[in-house]
């Protein structure tokens, strides 16, 4: 059987767990809320430029939208994931690697279907004079 922990070993047995990460800092609340705040503004601005009718373009209205989107993916990855150049030997960039292709495939898949579907579903009108 082994030996009952004291209160000093079980400290420093959970020092040493919380450490076990490679020295990774999980954040503190002020980078967690700066993280916050920038995503809520990143999200309000492209939200008041659709609901405001700010822009005349659309096409420029959603070039702007997606500027704000991937630095909004830059925020996330920063101060929630705590993604930097030193985490983890090069799996970061694995794992960012991975999701751009994902996230690349899943977007040009749904425009390429939602493009089919509009290109080949007939019209209402059209629909009104079968009658």
């Amino acid at each position: 059987m082994s030996a009952p922990i004291t209160h000093h070993e079980g400290a420093h047995h959970e020092d040493a767990h919380h450490h076990a990460g490679g020295g990774h800092s999980h954040g503190s609340l002020k980078s967690y809320l700066i993280g916050f705040l920038l995503s809520v503004v990143l999200t309000a601005i492209p939200f008041w430029l659709v609901m405001g009718d700010v822009l005349d373009s659309r096409q420029l209205t959603g070039f702007i939208i997606v500027g704000f989107a991937a630095v909004q993916i830059v925020v996330h990855m920063i101060f929630f994931l705590h993604m930097d150049t030193r985490s983890e030997q090069g799996w970061t960039m694995m794992a960012l690697i991975f999701t751009i292709i994902v996230v690349v495939i899943a977007l040009s898949g749904s425009l390429w279907v939602m493009y089919h579907l509009n290109a080949n579903t007939m019209p209402f009108h059209d629909m009104q004079q079968m009658r």
